[in-house]
């Protein structure tokens, strides 16, 4: 057992030393016990956490009320009852939504936002255990996907919430909030058959009780500035898909921040996408500016192909960012340009102010679709079949290269404050609204060389080959990295399954 310990660290007493006094050092066959907020995350407070997964199940009404819960649940979490407040947010956040709604949050969402806030130390000693538990008081719901598939946790024990037919009622089972002694009742019966753990990390007072129990005690004192996260090439498995609306997590002053922008985000979103589908394409560029949209242009756009006999169009191929990428290429060049995409819901179709053709995914039909449209002008696709928010570029379909030989290669970048621009789970058809409503969103239009003719099928090439160099030419432009996956793998690992369609456990 750990002896008392008493060391004056940034104005705290702690009974365990702090961290930095761990060696890691042949650590392999150890097993470790570690809290969460504060301890494996730098941040203390998992108030923007339940503000994700509110906003994710149930929209802004939901982060009203979590908001309006949260000066309560204050007062009661550090002048009353640690357990007490836990018990207020939770209420606020889960009660009357389906258990499924929150698991698919938790698992498509917070592992992207658990991994941006990963204390670089405390993950060190972590990582170098044989064995990972994990205590803490946020829902198990909520932390198990990140924890044991992206961490590769051993065991989870986090409080538990109630459930009826389906939907959480906002209450919890027994034995409660998982704070102070039941910290340590858990781990007991963990370990009731087994020796105890060798390490435990801690943030607080209340860890202490479960940190007893184990042969040593380790402190994580409060973050600061200079406390870095850890790198996306540091952990296990990478967190390459997430989903949800958000572009960052919420403080509560950010949450407000956002609450109200919402109706006004909205107005102007309006104001935006109206302009795009009425005004002439030869003056959007201008509107967007002029309504806060930023389009950067870079590279020498081609000219319009002209009308002549027997002559086809450029295809331009484009990363695949956002539902917008053709609209806002269109913008770049003063023209509208078809787009051909494999999936086009009816109220995008009504909105775009350019022609939108959908694909029928046959290889002949769609090879024919893009030949027509290719003799009556220049066209735009997005081979990539799907977006994705990571620097990445999924595998390119080759079917484009094989009926032109005028290709130019577009590399597409997008920038958002507020809310993200596209989603897995949600409605598709409003992407184009919640990119409209950042305050100052920018999309960025990169024109690269035209393809030359030795590196096009006409001279030899195989098709698939063609497209591999095009990914490259974009990816280096982007500073991206290409991916060997496929949009039905996206869907796949959403879903649960890694690529090989194996179930994730």
């Amino acid at each position: 057992m750990t002896m008392p310990y008493n060391q004056n660290y940034s104005e705290f007493t702690y009974e365990f030393p702090p961290i930095s006094n761990c060696n890691t050092f042949g650590r392999e066959n150890q097993t470790i016990v570690s809290d969460m907020d504060g301890t494996l995350l730098r941040g203390r407070s998992s108030f923007p956490y339940f503000a994700l997964v509110a906003f994710d199940v149930g929209g802004v009404l939901r982060l009203l009320i979590l908001l309006l819960a949260s000066p309560f649940a204050g007062i009661l979490y550090y002048f009353i009852s640690e357990s007490a407040g836990v018990r207020v947010i939770i209420f606020a956040t889960f009660a009357g939504v389906k258990v499924s709604d929150i698991e698919s949050a938790a698992h498509a969402v917070l592992p992207k936002f658990y991994a941006d806030d990963l204390h670089r130390e405390a993950w060190g000693l972590f990582s170098a255990c044989g064995k990972r538990c994990v205590l803490t008081a946020t829902p198990t719901v909520m932390v198990e996907p990140f924890l044991k598939e992206v961490l590769g946790v051993d065991l989870v024990m986090g409080t538990e919430i109630h459930s009826w037919k389906g939907r959480a009622t906002g209450l919890v089972n027994k034995p409660g909030v998982l704070v102070g002694s039941n910290k340590a009742d858990a781990l007991l019966k963990a370990f009731k058959d087994a020796s105890p753990p060798e390490l435990a990390l801690g943030d607080r007072e209340t860890d202490y009780p479960f940190m007893k129990l184990c042969k040593e005690g380790y402190i994580v004192p409060p973050a600061t500035a200079e406390v870095q996260a850890v790198t996306a090439d540091k952990l296990p498995k990478r967190v390459v898909f997430h989903d949800g609306r958000l572009v960052n997590k919420l403080t509560p002053f950010m949450a407000l921040v956002t609450i109200l922008w919402i109706p006004v985000g909205f107005l102007l979103a309006c104001l935006r996408i109206a302009a795009g589908m009425f005004l002439p394409m030869s003056i959007t560029y201008y509107a967007f500016w002029a309504l806060g949209m930023r389009v950067i242009i870079k590279g020498s756009p081609p000219p319009a192909a002209k009308k002549t006999t027997g002559q086809t169009g450029v295809l331009f191929v484009c990363s695949h960012r956002t539902l917008l990428d053709p609209v806002f290429l269109s913008a770049a060049l003063g023209r509208p340009i078809p787009a051909v995409t494999y999936s086009l819901s009816r109220l995008s179709e009504i909105m775009s102010p350019i022609k939108t053709i959908g694909l029928t995914r046959d290889r002949t039909t769609d090879a024919n679709i893009i030949k027509k449209l290719l003799q009556e002008g220049d066209l735009v696709i997005c081979p990539e079949g799907t977006t994705s928010r990571e620097p990445i570029l999924f595998r390119f379909s080759a079917l484009f290269a094989e009926l032109t030989d005028d290709l130019v290669p577009v590399a597409m970048s997008t920038k958002m404050s507020m809310f993200q621009a596209t989603t897995v789970r949600g409605w598709k058809s409003m992407d184009a609204f919640y990119f409209a409503m950042n305050p100052s969103p920018t999309y960025e239009v990169t024109f690269l060389n035209k393809l030359p003719y030795e590196s096009t099928c006409r001279n030899g090439k195989l098709s698939h080959d063609v497209a591999n160099n095009i990914q490259q030419m974009i990816a280096s432009s982007l500073s991206f990295e290409c991916m060997n996956f496929t949009r039905k793998d996206k869907y796949r690992i959403l879903a649960g399954y890694d690529g090989r369609c194996r179930k994730i456990v």
